[in-house]
């Protein structure tokens, strides 16, 4: 009976990998599409990923499911798979805000000047939160998952710098208020990508631990 329930921890384990990796694979299209003009269908190819996605979380759903329903996990099983199950909500999430960055920056076109390597640094900020708070859950590593919470205060950083840069922008360049404001949004949404990642990070350490910042317990 034990081996059976490792062998679909072990497949709940690799579905999750591979939906966070699809996350991370949404996120740098749209990068690579406002960045450097590599992605000529930036839009389709992120709603394909989102479709992916949005298929991984169904997929992850069934197999918590029938392991709570036929395994009747407890304690610290029970606290994997529950994490699990919010922690695929907020994926769901990131594969959302990677489709909205997608639509905004087709109509805001190229970004220029100084705002590229900020938006650049804080994408790559955000796909590396993504990655180490599902390989931390793979690994039962509350510390990794911990770590995250100190990429997210960088993000944060970025985030405001620029968010300063663009109302500069405005006060010097009021013509481009409606490329400003766009690119305001996009900034955002790599911004919300990176709190998922740390509500991620978050469901991590209370797997291992059973402890959640807002003081869930398992009992």
């Amino acid at each position: 009976m034990r081996n059976k329930f490792d062998e679909q921890l072990a497949l709940l384990n690799r579905e999750m990998i591979s939906m966070g990796a699809l996350c991370e694979e949404a996120i740098a299209v749209t990068a690579r599409a406002m960045l450097d003009g590599e992605e000529e269908n930036a839009i389709g190819r992120v709603r394909a990923l989102e479709n992916d996605i949005d298929q991984k979380e169904r997929d992850i759903e069934s197999i918590c499911l029938k392991l709570l329903l036929q395994q009747q996990p407890v304690a610290s099983d029970l606290r994997q798979i529950s994490a699990a199950l919010k922690m695929i909500t907020d994926m769901e999430r990131i594969g959302d805000q990677a489709l909205d960055i997608a639509e905004t920056a087709v109509f805001m076109g190229p970004v220029d000047g100084a705002d590229a390597p900020l938006l650049r640094e804080l994408a790559r900020k955000v796909i590396s939160m993504v990655t180490d708070s599902v390989d931390a859950f793979v690994r039962h590593d509350a510390e990794a998952a911990g770590s995250v919470a100190a990429k997210d205060d960088e993000a944060d950083a970025l985030f405001t710098k620029i968010k300063n840069s663009i109302i500069e922008r405005i006060s010097t360049h009021s013509g481009e208020g409606e490329y400003a404001l766009d690119l305001l949004m996009i900034a955002k949404y790599y911004e919300r990508i990176g709190d998922h990642a740390t509500n991620i990070a978050e469901w991590v350490i209370y797997s291992v631990t059973g402890t959640h910042k807002d003081e869930i317990t398992l009992t």
